[in-house]
């Protein structure tokens, strides 16, 4: 399951189904540096996401 705490880089390589997510939302996560260090709240933050929807759409695509 992906969590708010999980580091974006982690996810995309746990899941790279969710790279597609990531593009929807226009976060080219799969690109940036910071990827390896930034929590997936943060980034959501950053971006003004929903961390809710984010989140959910994440797992779906993960199926997990």
């Amino acid at each position: 399951m992906i969590t708010k705490e999980m580091i974006i880089g982690d996810i995309i390589r746990q899941y790279p189904a969710t790279v597609d997510v990531f593009a929807r939302y226009k976060l080219e996560c799969f690109e940036c540096q910071i990827a390896d260090l930034e929590t997936l709240e943060h980034g959501a933050k950053f971006h003004k996401l929903s961390i809710e929807q984010l989140l959910q759409e994440l797992n779906a695509a993960a199926k997990v």
